[in-house]
């Protein structure tokens, strides 16, 4: 068995299987918690549950006033690569033709070029962020091995997948399955790491919005 073989196969068939798993247990064991009654009593007017989660998450999109500088950077940078990785997953032809053999769906494919340009922005967007999490005191300060591991495997499917593109370095063989194996690496750890916030915010953001929006706080 070859290399890309290896990839194609057993390793993404592995790493799947983790990624659906993990993700399925680590939004089970946080839903099935027992649950505290609020027993509270809501504040006059208080929107309903729905609408305080909606406003909650909403509210959370961007820094609220007054914000240092540096506050709406990272805001916007974050923005950029998070907008950024959308488009190479959903945008990229070989993308769509492997979401298709999973889902059985697709969808037009955006010029591999465009892609292109999109996967040096976001690169170049992670690695900023990165500087800032190096730079600045307190993010480095409670910074962990969590966050530079997390960086680290969603950069790499990042910078081998325009290495295939480009067929720079290697083989095109070896580099497309090495960028398949930097993606396996990366569906086996999102469930366990800080990339987990991706299902995560959903949750923890609406619930802080049913909470306040109903004691009146302004968060």
């Amino acid at each position: 068995m070859s290399l890309l073989d290896f990839a194609r196969g057993p390793a993404l068939q592995v790493a799947l299987a983790v990624f659906v798993g993990g993700v399925a247990w680590r939004l089970l064991s946080l839903l099935l918690l027992p649950w505290a009654r609020d027993r509270s009593v809501a504040r006059p007017g208080a929107p309903s549950a729905l609408m305080g989660a909606v406003h909650g998450f909403v509210r959370h999109l961007w820094p609220p006033k007054p914000a240092p500088g540096n506050a709406v950077f990272v805001t916007l940078n974050s923005y950029v690569f998070h907008f950024g990785l959308a488009v190479i997953v959903l945008g990229l032809a070989q993308h769509i033709l492997f979401l298709r053999g999973l889902f059985g769906v697709q969808w037009a494919n955006l010029p591999s070029g465009l892609v292109s340009a999109v996967s040096v922005v976001t690169l170049a967007a992670l690695v900023v962020a990165l500087a800032h999490r190096l730079v600045d005191p307190v993010v480095r300060l409670i910074s962990t091995l969590n966050d530079y591991f997390s960086w680290f495997v969603t950069v790499v499917p990042v910078a081998s997948g325009l290495l295939a593109v480009s067929h720079l370095g290697a083989r095109y063989e070896t580099l497309l399955a090495i960028h398949i194996l930097s993606v396996a690496l990366l569906l086996i750890w999102f469930p366990f790491g800080k990339l987990m916030h991706a299902f995560l915010v959903f949750l923890t953001r609406s619930e802080t919005g049913i909470l306040y929006s109903r004691r009146g706080g302004g968060i």
